[in-house]
């Protein structure tokens, strides 16, 4: 008889360089967070541009011939190129887009660009993706579950989530996740189990991800 092969579960990798990021192409890895601190000029910037109360949501598909390609973000954020730190953030944005790209080698790459004042995806759940990358630039990070905090049979069951605030892990305006989804080789069932936090009242959120498409 041949033994069952053991399989460790999806574990969590945190850290506060930049290198962390790179403990996402482990087999065992399912998510990946760079606890950096954010740059001042940005997180003034993401205070104001949140301020203006406006409704922002910006969608690009990111074409990049090769990996030395500089991302296209014509367009992104235009229309508060009037406020202080807007070049800066812009500058973020792109040198994400470039990590990314470098890390993953994608040469699409889908980006998405929002404001919100409530949870986009209230519910814990996995992404139909291979990976992304989130990051809050203003307002909460996302929220996270370490594997076995809740069945995967029943997501999306509310009854089934957990209610124990030990066992919910968040991250902060600053941090940059990677998130492995259910589409990673390899990774099916065991995407990383996340969720949208829920702003508190009149509090605001501005959320960058990006997705591996090809």
């Amino acid at each position: 008889m041949h033994a069952l092969l053991y399989r460790q579960p999806p574990t969590q990798m945190l850290g506060e360089q930049l290198e962390v990021l790179t403990e996402v192409l482990r087999d065992e890895v399912n998510l990946a967070i760079w606890q950096r601190r954010l740059p001042a000029q940005i997180a003034d910037f993401a205070g104001l541009l949140l301020a203006q109360g406006h409704a922002l949501g910006q969608t690009l598909v990111l074409d990049l011939a090769t990996s030395e390609s500089q991302p296209e973000l014509t367009g992104l954020l235009a229309e508060y190129s009037d406020l202080p730190g807007q070049a800066v953030c812009l500058a973020d944005i792109a040198w994400l887009v470039g990590a990314f790209a470098c890390l993953f080698d994608a040469r699409r790459i889908g980006l998405r660009l929002r404001a919100l004042d409530r949870a986009m995806c209230p519910r814990f759940h996995v992404d139909h993706v291979p990976v992304r990358l989130i990051t809050s630039y203003a307002g909460p990070g996302s929220q996270w579950l370490a594997e076995g905090a809740m069945l995967r049979q029943r997501l999306g069951d509310p009854n089934a989530e957990p209610q124990d605030p030990a066992l919910i892990n968040g991250s902060q305006a600053g941090h940059v996740l990677l998130a492995k989804g259910e589409k990673w080789s390899g990774n099916e069932g065991r995407g990383l189990i996340h969720r949208s936090p829920q702003p508190l009242g009149g509090e605001r959120r501005l959320l960058l991800t990006l997705d591996w498409l090809a």
